[in-house]
C-alpha cells in the first residue's frame, strides 16, 4: 500500500471513520445517480470528510473498486433471480410468481443500479463482458425453469426471453406503473409468458405477497 507506506499495518487511518461499506455504497450510489465518470476517489473522500489515503485501506485501487461493484451487482441483482426460478412449485404460472416476486421488491432486484450498470458496459468492454454474462446465467435459470414444467427447448428459450427482455426493457425504458395497476394484469402476464391459466389461488397469494412487500392496503372491490 504506496499511499499509506511507513504506517504499522494494525494501524486504522488517522483521518475520518469510513468503513469499505461507506466506499462501496457511495461508488454505486454515485454509479446510479451521476455515472461511472463521477465514481472518484477524491470526490468520494470529499463526501465522505476523510483522506483519500484511507480509500487505500480498504481497496487496492479504482479497479479493485469497480471489480467490488460489480460483484456487489451481481450478488444482488442476479442471485435472486437465479434462486426464485430454481425454487420448487406446483406449476409453471406459480414460478413465475416466483420470479415476480424480484420486480416488486427492490431488496431483491435494484432496478436503478440494473440501468446504471448497463450503461458504464456500453462504455467498457470488460464491464459488458460481466453484464452479458449475467443476462446469460439470468436466461439460463429461467430458460431451465420452463423446461422443467415440460416445455420443448425451443419454447423455453424463447418464453424465457420474452420475461426477461420484457422486464428489462420496461426499466431501461423508466416505464413506472401503479402496483395496483401492475396487479391487475399479473394474469394477462402469466397466461402471455405461460400460455397457461394461473389459479385465483396463486394470484391471490401474489397479491397479499406484493401487498406485505409495498405496505399497501388490500384492494377493494
Amino acid at each position: 500500500m504506496a499511499s499509506i507506506a511507513g504506517q504499522g499495518l494494525d494501524e486504522a487511518p488517522t483521518q475520518g471513520r469510513s468503513t469499505r461499506e461507506d466506499w462501496l455504497a457511495l461508488a454505486l450510489e454515485t454509479l446510479i445517480r451521476d455515472g461511472i465518470d463521477r465514481v472518484k476517489i477524491q470526490i468520494m473522500a470529499r463526501q465522505l470528510n476523510v483522506s483519500r489515503s484511507s480509500f487505500y485501506w480498504f481497496f487496492k485501487d479504482s479497479r479493485d473498486l469497480y471489480d467490488q461493484m460489480l460483484d456487489t451487482w451481481l450478488t444482488k441483482n442476479t442471485g435472486p433471480i437465479i434462486q426464485r426460478a430454481l425454487r420448487p412449485a406446483p406449476t409453471i404460472t406459480q414460478a413465475i410468481l416466483n420470479v415476480f416476486e424480484c420486480w416488486v421488491d427492490e431488496e431483491l432486484f435494484d432496478p436503478r443500479l440494473d440501468v446504471a450498470v448497463r450503461l458504464w458496459a456500453r462504455r467498457t468492454p470488460a464491464v459488458l463482458k460481466v453484464v452479458e454474462s449475467a443476462d446469460q446465467q439470468r436466461l439460463d435459470a429461467l430458460t431451465g425453469m420452463f423446461s422443467r414444467y415440460g416445455y420443448a427447448d425451443v419454447d423455453a428459450l424463447v418464453r424465457a426471453r420474452v420475461l426477461y427482455f420484457t422486464q428489462i426493457g420496461q426499466y431501461t425504458l423508466d416505464v413506472r406503473e401503479d402496483i395496483a395497476v401492475r396487479l391487475s394484469r399479473t394474469r394477462a402476464f402469466l397466461v402471455a409468458f405461460s400460455g397457461q391459466e394461473p389459479s385465483a389461488a396463486e394470484l391471490e397469494q401474489f397479491e397479499r405477497l406484493v401487498l406485505r412487500m409495498t405496505g399497501m392496503s388490500r384492494r377493494r372491490g
